[in-house]
């Protein structure tokens, strides 16, 4: 990913929580000598005092076979995200986009069978810890649970790490909070957003 140095984000726990927060992540490899992606949710863990991510896609999905042969890939997640038109600078300039990204390439190892239901259980937990009934795989019955033999579950041994934070630094403090101000004032949730991002970016 290009990372102008004005926009690289190298704090370790910023790109960590980011990963938390936005864990449906996009999954790029080669398979059958094209690009291939996938739409998937991600946990970052820690093992072997290494960072990986796990995930799993299904059996069917060509991506699956192709980690057998080719297990380098690159992961992309994506957070908010806003329109930011020149119109409210106090000189002439060009519109642009503020946003929030992180690039994730690693090493892909499947799991077995045990090692995948261990990785479902770790999923469900998390995403269903604000439900007001929790799902637990442990609670499904095992007619349900033989659906997990059409996934494919693994974990990507992480080798570099790719952070971006695009949130207007290039400009000075009036129009700065010009900016925010015009965001904070929008009804756009994702504009909102970013207006939170640059002010914790910037301490005005």
């Amino acid at each position: 990913m290009y990372i102008p140095k004005l926009y690289k984000n190298e704090n370790q726990e910023d790109i960590q929580n980011f990963i938390h927060q936005n864990g449906f992540g996009i999954l790029v490899n080669q398979t059958d000598g094209k690009l291939w992606a996938t739409h998937i949710p991600l946990l970052l863990e820690e093992k072997d005092r290494k960072q990986i991510l796990v995930g799993h896609v299904s059996r069917e999905n060509p991506q699956a076979e192709s980690f057998k042969t080719n297990d380098e890939v690159l992961i992309v997640f994506s957070g908010v995200h806003t329109y930011i038109s020149s119109s409210w600078y106090d000189h002439e300039n060009v519109p642009t986009w503020n946003y929030l990204a992180v690039h994730v390439y690693g090493k892909v190892q499947l799991h077995s069978l045990e090692e995948s239901i261990e990785a479902l259980k770790r999923l469900v937990n998390k995403y269903e810890a604000k439900s007001e009934k929790p799902v637990r795989v442990e609670d499904l019955s095992k007619k349900t649970m033989l659906q997990a033999r059409g996934i494919v579950s693994f974990e990507i041994e992480i080798t570099a790490i790719e952070a971006k934070k695009k949130l207007s630094q290039n400009r000075d403090d009036k129009n700065y909070q010009t900016i925010i101000s015009k965001l904070e004032n929008s009804n756009d949730y994702q504009s909102i957003e970013v207006a939170k991002e640059m002010k914790k970016n910037r301490k005005l």
